[in-house]
């Protein structure tokens, strides 16, 4: 056991706080022994232990004097790293999250560090018999892993487990260890592992001209070892380090040849850890040429940002607003600093990506959840290195160990896709930018095309700084708007035509005769959300959810978008017998039928979710759009999102009316900013873009701001709406979500709860309602929302009565299993 102190020194007693990778509602303080005074720091990970033992690895957040009252403190068992890992500006920044989203610590720790980072507590069993000539004899379950533990002395138990069946692994653990021929043992295991390649090189003997002559002569009469010698020159001479792999690939040999020169002692052959992130130049770098309106925007930046900490870059869609943000990235990096470049989803960039290694090169990291845990474990390290001055990637970038951070740029900053929903923390990325901006008195950049709501009040405050640039690149056009009247569509019914109005074909018609690529966005995925019998109603739930089952032809199932759930299509009624069922509305997969079915040389492809899954197939879809290989694109929400492609020409919206009746005190403005998106893919490039919006009610006022592009009559009119009923940016919200398997259990716990909060005064109070969707995976949800004015203090007296009913409330019997989920500053 180590040795926390000394008698004789206990005033000088050292302690660390320690974040564990678990859900506990705060940090855990262990004892640093006297031999480890000097080795722990905040920051490094340390190997402890809780409850029985079990070990962990946790960070630790900090280190100081003050033993606690409420428990016995155990020791730190060992200390992980030589160096922290985590630096203290991140540790501040997890506190400010855990503090503010009503996380944990350890939430936040599994968030924003890899996973690879992560040691687990693996059990080992080590062969140590009491007796060694004992012949033990073995049961027909037990014997695979004993005869495999006499042979190799040590197994993990995810070793034995490939070994017998899971049922049998207790039997078999209780007989090893009653024959006292096994000692089972916790120790952490790191998952990372650095990948390694193997170098060639020559020995030393002979790098000189006569004993190379010698070393051909000998190898005359073995011409497959002098092929390998001679290619082996001719690498070495080309490239330095010569790998054996292309040593391979350029004779055709093997690895046994190879070797037999190192056996020779001609070769030597040494094994050392390479990158996994290998930059391969595609662009060369060029020089910025701004036009007139960019070249005065980025004076009005330059000059915003010396006044303010933040600044709304607003540009029209198309306007060139990436072109700023590499000057002011160029700018931060030769100042010594590093830069964040903030994107709202990972498809965002692939197109981009290519574009910034051309000014960046081996400078530009990119971080998101495709890469494979150990890349994301390389990329942090070359983040903490500061080999990496600039980061792309969506909200898990603002993770990285940053040093010398001078510039944040969230781009797009009005998606709501930056807020994270599940699992905690539940935290919004452009929020958490520009306090983290702040811990290193860099910069923030907001940029979008239809700025939020938030965004535009706090520029009217002055609290933001604004630049508008108002036209496209090289002065082109804005797309014209036109309102298809929706009813058209029942002329074509008999024709088997329920999607595309007789307009919206003419307009396709043009643009593939004029050798142009066509958009075609609805923001629903599947082929029809849902079906329902025309005899009585009825309609495909799933068992698990309470929510309608969605057909995707691709699978040719009913899916549940929300647990996964696919069962099969539905012929009959189970309700009435009736086989009158029909499709209502219409998704992604079906608007891809109809497109092909009305125009069938077109060759017709689908961004949504279901059809990006893969790696790669976000990159390989731009890469055809980009090639003109696609004419027309049919898109969820994902082909709003900032893709710039010059030969598009038409972009149709099929069903504005779904956007406009969501039931979300945010829909006009979630509407106004999709179609606005949407409408400015099109005619980037030459102008002439057109945009088409089939929808039934054609007063709406929101499109009739999309139409005239007029970001600031929405702005004035949604501000209104929003002071009149108090919502944000007039107060802050927070959605508490209760969950449980039993419905009564959920109610219950969401009825303490707001009869806890109603004891503040000044804050108003809805629920306990179901949610929305009220039940999820079998588990039934209640919601309280909550109403707070702009009150710092009264803000905190709510969050810290939330923390303390929450702990209350879970400590009842009978709710080991009920979750509460708290949700500040909810997007929907």
């Amino acid at each position: 056991m180590p040795t926390l102190f000394n008698s004789s020194h206990a005033s000088s007693a050292r302690f660390a706080d320690v974040i564990l990778p678990l859900n506990l509602p705060q940090v855990l303080t262990y004892g640093v022994p006297t031999e480890l005074q000097d080795s722990v720091l905040p920051g490094m990970r340390v190997e402890v232990s809780l409850g029985r033992n079990k070990l962990y690895s946790g960070i630790v957040e900090r280190v100081h004097n003050e033993k606690p009252d409420a428990y016995e403190v155990k020791p730190i068992r060992s200390v992980i790293d030589e160096v922290p890992i985590v630096n203290e500006t991140q540790l501040t920044f997890w506190r400010w999250i855990t503090q503010y989203y009503l996380a944990t610590p350890g939430e936040v720790m599994n968030a924003a560090l890899p996973a690879h980072l992560k040691m687990t507590g693996e059990t080992r069993l080590q062969w140590a018999p009491q007796d060694e000539d004992v012949v033990y004899e073995w049961s027909d379950m037990a014997y695979p892993v004993a005869d495999a533990l006499e042979l190799r002395k040590e197994l993990t138990l995810t070793e034995v487990r490939t070994l017998i069946s899971p049922r049998h692994l207790t039997a078999v653990l209780t007989e090893l260890m009653e024959n006292e021929v096994v000692r089972i043992t916790d120790e952490l295991e790191t998952a990372y592992r650095p990948r390694t390649e193997k170098i060639v090189t020559l020995a030393d003997e002979y790098h000189g001209d006569e004993a190379m002559h010698i070393l051909f002569d000998e190898l005359q009469k073995a011409p497959r070892q002098l092929e390998l010698l001679m290619a082996y020159i001719e690498l070495s001479i080309k490239n330095k380090i010569v790998r054996q792999q292309e040593l391979l690939e350029r004779t055709g040999a093997t690895a046994t040849q190879v070797k037999a020169l190192s056996d020779k002692g001609i070769f030597k052959i040494v094994e050392k850890n390479t990158d996994r992130l290998v930059y391969e130049g595609v662009e060369e770098a060029r020089d910025i040429e701004f036009t007139p309106a960019q070249q005065q925007s980025y004076a009005e930046l330059e000059k915003g940002l010396d006044e303010k900490e933040v600044c709304l870059l607003h540009g029209v869609t198309g306007s060139g607003k990436t072109l700023l943000y590499i000057h002011k990235i160029k700018q931060c990096i030769a100042e010594g600093k590093q830069a964040i470049l903030l994107l709202p989803e990972i498809g965002l960039t692939t197109q981009l990506v290519s574009r910034l290694y051309a000014y960046f090169g081996e400078e530009l990291g990119v971080y998101h959840s495709r890469f494979s845990n150990n890349e994301r474990v390389e990329i942090w390290e070359k983040v903490r290195t500061e080999k990496y001055k600039i980061i792309a990637g969506p909200r898990s970038a603002l993770w990285l160990p940053y040093k010398k951070l001078g510039l944040i740029i969230a781009d797009e900053e009005h998606d709501a896709s930056y807020k994270q929903k599940d699992p905690a923390p539940r935290f919004h990325a452009r929020d958490a930018a520009i306090y983290l901006a702040s811990l290193h008195n860099a910069k923030v950049i907001l940029g979008s095309a239809t700025p939020s709501v938030e965004t535009l009040f706090n520029v009217q405050h002055k609290k933001y700084a604004y630049v508008h640039l108002k036209e496209r690149y090289l002065g082109m056009n804005m797309p014209s708007i036109e309102l298809v009247n929706a009813r058209s569509l029942e002329a074509l019914r008999k024709q088997g035509i329920k999607l595309l109005t007789p307009e919206l074909q003419v307009a396709i018609t043009t643009a593939l005769q004029n050798k142009k690529q066509v958009i075609l966005f609805q923001n629903r995925r599947g082929y029809a959300p849902f079906q329902i019998c025309n005899m009585c109603g009825w309609v495909p739930r799933c068992k698990n959810c309470a929510v309608s089952l969605t057909y995707h032809k691709s699978s040719d199932k009913l899916h549940c978008h929300y647990c996964g759930l696919k069962s099969a299509v539905i012929q009959v009624c189970p309700s009435c017998g009736s086989h009158n069922l029909q499709s209502k509305t219409f998704g992604t997969e079906k608007i891809e039928e109809e497109v092909q079915q009305v125009f069938p040389q077109a060759r017709v492809a689908r961004m949504d979710i279901d059809s990006m899954r893969a790696k790669n197939s976000m990159s390989q879809l731009l890469e055809h759009l980009e090639k003109q290989k696609i004419d027309i694109l049919v898109g969820t929400q994902m082909v709003v999102k900032g893709l710039d492609f010059a030969n598009v020409s038409l972009v149709g919206i099929l069903n504005a009316d779904s956007l406009l009746s969501y039931p979300d005190f945010r829909v006009n403005e979630r509407a106004f900013q999709l179609m606005e998106q949407v409408s400015g893919r099109a005619g980037r490039a030459d102008g002439a873009g057109k945009v088409l919006i089939q929808v039934h009610n054609l007063q709406h006022p929101v499109l009739q701001w999309v139409q005239h592009h007029d970001v600031r009559a929405f702005y004035e009119a949604e501000i209104k709406y929003r002071e009149q009923f108090a919502y944000p940016p007039f107060s802050r919200l927070i959605k508490i979500v209760f969950k449980h398997k039993d419905e009564p259990k959920a109610i219950e716990a969401a009825g303490r709860m707001a009869q806890a909060l109603q004891s503040i005064e000044g804050i108003g109070i809805q629920g306990p309602v179901p949610a929305l969707v009220a039940r999820v995976r079998n588990l039934y949800i209640q919601e309280i929302w909550l109403k707070c004015p702009r009150d710092a203090r009264l803000l905190e007296t709510v969050k810290a009565m939330i923390k303390e009913q929450r702990q209350a409330i879970l400590a009842l019997k009978g709710n080991n299993t009920l979750q509460i989920l708290p949700d500040v500053d909810p997007v929907s």
